[in-house]
């Protein structure tokens, strides 16, 4: 560790936590100090790994380490308690997504980060997966013309006995399948589009083999620009997909996020070349590393953090109702 370096702990020791110390390690300017988890063997595992300290509280943690950038890869009905806490603390936070349980929880956040003068990078990888920015580059040249809809679809066995019971309870999770998967598709259609949700009609179902979420989820909206787009996800059984169809005046692009990017003008689906710069974790600490050093806004910042919660909370307002919902 240099001198200079931001000491950053991450809460929470599972699967994601290993992106998180990789991407620090990767990172010129930030060092691993510690890792937290009210379970000791598996806190203990990953300091072991990292050569870090760990924990079993993160408020014993933050007092004593004291790190400069903590981040929260916690269950979803943590975020907003951990993350009010660290920023009282003067913590800058890489806080995952959904950034809270709901707009209120995001707009307590969105306070105390701003009485502490922190910086706060909320963790949609959308934004930094290099597939995705190649369509970005796409839509936003204009070489396939005028950018007409957007349809997403997901399908995953989303109640697969290696999902944590956490995310099948609505107070812990803040939902299922939509509020978990159904935000990274709400967020890439208004990163995409750099536009916000309007407006929401939504339909829910609710066969799980366990808990009390949604296992799948139609949703029509439309972005303040005009730019209508359909988000399709089932969490039961059939054959997985994760795919983006892009529609233009003058082609279509196929965004398969994480893997591979297509475009057809007129024809068949051609696959583009798309170069990879740095992993997606990399990348948003990079991002969060460059605003805490000049004082400016992630780009990824809490207010963009919010409008997903907003819309998301739409979504059960409009599957609830049988209505069209505005976002607000």
């Amino acid at each position: 560790m240099d001198k200079g370096d931001l000491r950053v702990a991450v809460l929470g020791a599972g699967a994601i936590a290993n992106e998180h110390f990789d991407a620090v390690q990767a990172t010129e300017g930030l060092a691993a100090c510690a890792v937290v988890d009210i379970d000791y063997a598996k806190a203990n595992e990953v300091a072991n790994f990292y050569e870090i300290k760990a924990y079993t509280d993160y408020r014993l943690m933050i007092q004593t380490e004291k790190p400069d950038v903590v981040a929260i890869a916690l269950p979803h009905f943590l975020h907003k308690e951990t993350a009010v806490f660290a920023a009282e603390h003067g913590c800058h936070l890489m806080l995952e997504k959904p950034m809270a349980l709901s707009v209120l929880e995001c707009d307590e956040i969105i306070e105390a980060g701003r009485k502490a003068d922190i910086r706060i990078l909320v963790g949609h990888t959308q934004h930094y997966m290099a597939e995705n920015i190649h369509a970005k580059k796409i839509i936003q040249s204009g070489e396939l013309g005028k950018l007409v809809m957007i349809h997403d679809i997901r399908h995953t066995n989303y109640f697969e006995d290696s999902r944590p019971q956490w995310f099948v309870e609505k107070a812990k999770s803040g939902g299922g399948i939509l509020a978990n998967l159904g935000t990274h598709s709400i967020d890439k259609i208004q990163w995409l589009t750099d536009s916000t949700v309007r407006q929401i009609k939504a339909s829910i179902s609710y066969y799980g083999s366990r808990g009390n979420v949604e296992g799948s989820g139609i949703i029509y909206l439309e972005t303040v620009e005009g730019i209508p787009a359909t988000i399709v996800q089932s969490g039961y059984l059939g054959a997985s997909r994760n795919e983006t169809e892009i529609i233009f005046t003058e082609g279509m692009l196929k965004l398969v996020t994480g893997e591979s990017l297509w475009m057809s003008r007129g024809d068949s689906y051609k696959k583009l070349e798309t170069v990879i710069t740095a992993a997606p974790f990399e990348l948003q600490y990079s991002d969060l590393l460059t605003a805490i050093r000049n004082h400016s806004e992630t780009s990824c910042s809490p207010e963009y953090g919010r409008s997903v919660l907003a819309a998301l909370e739409a979504v059960y307002r409009s599957a609830e109702s049988g209505l069209e919902q505005v976002v607000y």
